[in-house]
């Protein structure tokens, strides 16, 4: 009776191992896909390590960028707020350096950020169009006004992986259509 006992319990414990390795494994897989392709190096990720570890180096990436973003957010409403220090900074986002082009190349995909003034000279669909013309393909295009700014941002992939975008001709061209 004891000897049943014993193996039964064993077999429970082993049991419930297997059905937490297996969790454990489907958590991993979706993790793994939700990094986006782009960001997937050219070397194949095949353990289960190595897609943790690309996880985990993905996250601190992003952790960057939102700290980023959080300190040009912190200078833009103390610009709003009248509190501007003057600082190199400041002058770079803010003031008359307007406008502002910003290129975040990611591999095969292109982040295009525009802030400009409320007197822009300069339409949406221009930007759209030269980005076309030099091989990007848009995925995600918006804009949006906070006080006396308009910031448009566009997310694009490059339309041939062989050939990709050609960042400093684009940075150039965005530049003669916004100081135009």
């Amino acid at each position: 009776m004891k000897s049943c006992r014993v193996s039964l319990s064993k077999l429970d414990r082993k049991t419930i191992e297997r059905n937490r390795r297996m969790q454990m494994k489907g958590l991993c897989f979706k993790l793994a896909s939700l990094i986006p392709r782009h960001y997937n190096s050219s070397k194949e990720i095949s353990s289960q390590q190595d897609r943790l570890d690309h996880a985990t180096s993905y996250i601190k990436e992003l952790q960057q960028r939102v700290e980023e973003l959080k300190r040009k957010k912190q200078y833009l409403a103390m610009d709003m707020n009248g509190t501007n220090n003057d600082s190199k900074e400041d002058k770079m986002i803010t003031g008359s350096n307007l406008p502002v082009i910003e290129l975040r190349d990611f591999g095969h995909s292109l982040e295009v950020t525009l802030i400009s003034g409320l007197n822009t000279n300069f339409m949406f669909y221009e930007v759209i169009s030269v980005l076309g013309e030099e091989g990007a393909e848009i995925v995600n295009a918006s804009f949006s006004v906070v006080g006396d700014k308009i910031f448009h941002t566009f997310h694009s992939q490059a339309a041939s992986s062989r050939v990709g975008v050609e960042t400093s001709r684009l940075y150039q061209r965005l530049k003669e259509l916004v100081h135009y």
